[in-house]
């Protein structure tokens, strides 16, 4: 038996074991020889219930500059469903590895640290960004990492995610743990909150002012909900998109200024061909959502900002309403990757078409620090259990999620836990 010393001053009594049950906590900093994980095989790509799968895995051992992380709860994105679909890409082609743990959000404890990390210690408790790099070149080093040729996303670019015991990550990759949430709160925030964070601050001079007016589509999903929020703490105001009316009083709450129900129009999907009859129809009704976006705004008014994800479905539309020298910031295409629209009004208005993916350190330590300051709500929705990750992803897939974001619980034995002591006594108690 081994006798440790956490961080928090709490010691216990564990064996040191090759393979430890879900739920079972190891000695402090022990690592095991394996772990439990779902993982993702190239064979396999297809629905989530097809692609995941449990399996016994070597442990991974952290580098120099790595950390070990004892994930006690991850996040559910649609980088899972991608992972898994193999769509855009498959993960396989990019890192070449056997097998992929998917999952790019997580919160955890800090199990082991290479012999080069010195802002980290063993026992600390860290939230986790998705942004790797080798951090050897000139945009790491005074530019912007996200334009490194080297930048990649955990947990879909790299093999190594969040849905497993452990996760290997580098030691830029970690921040605090908001300490007045849940294991399973800290975990479901971090992608979308710091994707949504750089989209509305990280393009200058197009960055979010006081007073402006943002669309944001999807505006009760994981991105929308962090959006409202970015934007009604910024001084700004969200209009929020929203496809079920049950959503409306949700996004409300959020602090937009007002809601706006997408099934009241058909002016969705790819834009018919300029100049025929089947565009006049498609025009006549973008321009009836514009004026409902006038409607919240003031007659005339059109939105500085459109906050886009949904793609193929939404975008012609967004690059209509936009504002003249606005812009409309675009980070997936959930809904299709053929976005379409009439370049006249992008060239002759002088709007901006701007892509975005994730945020470098600066911006999600940024928007991390507002979580960590209560300033924002993590708008967690649900909670699975380990067993049920297929089952999560199924359900954003189909988007029958509720309201917010997801988590799953990992080693965290239950939910509700939010310091050591109190997990170290439900592992106990299980």
């Amino acid at each position: 038996m081994a006798l440790d010393q956490s961080a928090h001053g709490a010691t216990y009594a564990a064996p040191e074991k090759d393979l430890y049950d879900m739920g079972e906590m190891p000695p402090l900093g022990y690592v095991p020889g394996q772990m439990h994980a779902w993982t993702i095989r190239r064979e396999r790509h297809g629905e989530p219930d097809k692609a995941f799968q449990l399996e016994v895995v070597d442990c991974p051992k952290p580098d120099s500059n790595e950390v070990l992380v004892l994930v006690m709860a991850a996040g559910v994105n649609y980088n899972g469903v991608w992972a898994g679909l193999g769509v855009p890409i498959s993960p396989f082609d990019v890192h070449k590895a056997d097998f992929h743990i998917a999952g790019s959000d997580a919160a955890g404890i800090v199990w082991a640290v290479g012999d080069k990390v010195k802002r980290w210690k063993v026992g600390d408790e860290v939230v986790i960004h998705c942004n790797q790099d080798d951090g050897d070149d000139e945009e790491c080093n005074g530019g912007d990492p996200m334009f490194s040729e080297s930048q990649r996303i955990w947990g879909y670019e790299t093999p190594d995610g969040s849905f497993a015991q452990f996760t290997c990550v580098q030691s830029q990759q970690l921040m605090p743990r908001p300490q007045h949430l849940t294991w399973e709160e800290s975990a479901c925030y971090t992608l979308t909150l710091a994707t949504a964070y750089r989209m509305l601050f990280g393009h200058e001079p197009h960055d979010l002012k006081p007073g402006q007016n943002v669309l944001v589509w999807g505006a009760s999903g994981g991105l929308g909900s962090y959006a409202i929020q970015l934007i009604n703490t910024a001084g700004a105001n969200a209009i929020g998109v929203i496809s079920d009316e049950s959503k409306r009083e949700f996004v409300m709450s959020l602090g937009a200024k007002g809601v706006i129900n997408r099934n009241d129009f058909s002016c969705w999907g790819q834009l018919p061909t300029v100049n025929t009859p089947e565009y006049d129809i498609w025009l006549k009704e973008a321009r009836k959502f514009g004026k409902a976006i006038w409607a919240i705004t003031g007659k005339g008014v059109n939105v500085d900002m459109v906050f886009e994800h949904p793609g193929e479905a939404t975008f012609p539309v967004s690059s209509l309403v936009c504002k003249k020298g606005g812009m409309v910031v675009i980070c997936a295409g959930t809904t299709g990757f053929n976005c379409t629209f009439d370049v006249r009004y992008m060239w002759m208005h002088q709007k901006r078409l701007q892509g975005s993916h994730f945020a470098h350190l600066k911006q999600a330590s940024a928007a991390n620090n507002l979580m960590r300051e209560q300033r924002l709500d993590p708008c967690m929705s649900e909670c699975f259990d380990w067993a049920d990750i297929p089952k999560a992803h199924t359900k954003m897939r189909r988007n029958e999620h509720k309201p917010g974001n997801m988590a799953v619980l990992v080693q965290a034995p239950v939910m509700g836990l939010r310091t050591f002591e109190d997990t170290l006594e439900a592992s106990q108690n299980r």
